[in-house]
């Protein structure tokens, strides 16, 4: 007698069951992204763990990547909460903590810029609580309180 029988009405209400559970797991994973690639010009990069792809327009973008854009290169992001970055050429910025809650708009946004140039205007994170956006860089923290906002970097 075998365990798994050529036949069996099982087997279609095991695909279907399946198939629900994919369904199911694909908004978890796409409710991961923080963000998406609105704009991209020149060389854009984007790092997630140990891969480096180039950022097209459409990308989601996560916590804790880091894009980096090229001598040429321009990126533009638009994140879940409609706060909007914008980098210029020979840019490094890591997304480092990114939560929010898309009822109560409760969150914390925190990025770190290591060099080059960023503007920006902040979202319905900053809005909803004035502490909760900061950007880093090597020697300063800057509090995004709700507003617009261009930070230039030297490499460091």
């Amino acid at each position: 007698m075998s365990l798994f029988p050529a036949r069996s009405a099982l087997g279609p209400v095991f695909a279907a069951a399946i198939f629900v559970a994919c369904l199911s797991a694909a908004p978890a994973i796409a409710a991961d992204a923080i963000g998406q690639i609105k704009t991209v010009s020149g060389a854009v990069a984007i790092e997630r763990a140990d891969d480096t792809t180039q950022a097209v327009i459409g990308d989601s973008v996560y916590q804790q990547d880091v894009i980096r854009t090229g001598p040429d290169g321009k990126v533009g992001i638009t994140f879940v909460d409609l706060s909007m970055f914008s980098a210029g050429p020979g840019t490094e910025l890591k997304l480092e903590r990114f939560r929010f809650n898309r009822t109560t708009h409760d969150g914390v946004f925190e990025s770190r810029i290591r060099r080059g140039s960023l503007s920006g205007v902040s979202g319905r994170i900053a809005a909803n609580n004035p502490d909760a956006m900061k950007i880093r860089t090597y020697s300063a923290i800057l509090g995004v309180r709700g507003t617009k906002f261009v930070i230039e970097v030297e490499g460091h």
